[in-house]
C-alpha cells in the first residue's frame, strides 16, 4: 500500500529464523569441520537433531537443493540466503536416507517440511550435526543461547540487515 502512496517500497531490518529441525541448537563453533566452525561459508548456528525432519527457518524460495539431498540453499523475501548442510560427510551418502519433500524454485512459507532424513541410518556412517549458514553479506546476527529448540516454532536466530 506505501509503495503505491509513495513509490517506495518498506525496507526489511531483519529477520527472524525458526529452527529447521528438533533439538539441541549449539554454536556455529562447536561444528567439527573448519568449513563451518571457521565460518568460511558465513556465519550461523548449528543443531543436533532428535528428529529428522527438517522444515524452512524462513520464508523464501527454494534456491539451491543439492542433488544428494543433504543441502538446501533458501533465498529469504528480504534477499538474504541461507544454507541449511543435513549433516558432515552426508554428500558421501548420494541422497540415501534423504526424502526431499520440495524442489528447486519452490516458494516456502517458515515452518513449511523440506526434507527428511534417517537419522540412525545417516549416522552410521556420517555425523547429524546440521549447520544453518548465512551465506550473504548482513550488518550482523543475534543467536539465541544454546538450548533444545522445536522445529518451526522457537527462534533461534535474528538476521540483521
Amino acid at each position: 500500500m506505501f509503495k503505491k502512496l509513495f513509490g517506495k517500497e518498506e525496507k526489511i531490518e531483519n529477520e527472524v529464523l525458526v529452527a529447521p529441525v528438533t533439538g539441541e541448537m549449539v554454536a556455529i563453533t562447536e561444528v567439527p569441520d573448519p568449513t563451518f566452525s571457521e565460518k568460511m561459508m558465513g556465519d550461523g548456528i548449528a543443531f543436533k537433531p532428535t528428529e529428522g525432519e527438517f522444515v524452512a527457518p524462513v520464508s523464501g524460495e527454494i534456491v539451491n537443493l543439492f542433488p544428494t539431498l543433504h543441502a538446501i540453499g533458501i533465498k529469504s523475501k528480504a534477499g538474504v540466503e541461507y544454507l541449511i548442510h543435513i549433516g558432515l560427510d552426508t554428500v558421501m551418502l548420494d541422497g540415501e536416507g534423504f526424502e526431499a519433500h520440495v524442489k528447486q524454485g519452490d516458494e516456502v512459507k517458515a515452518g513449511d517440511k523440506l526434507i527428511t532424513a534417517d537419522l540412525d541410518a545417516i549416522s552410521e556412517k556420517a555425523k547429524t550435526i546440521t549447520p544453518l549458514v548465512i551465506t550473504s553479506e548482513v550488518a550482523s546476527i543475534d543467536a539465541k543461547d544454546a538450548q533444545t529448540v522445536v522445529k518451526g516454532e522457537t527462534e533461534v536466530l535474528t538476521v540483521n540487515l
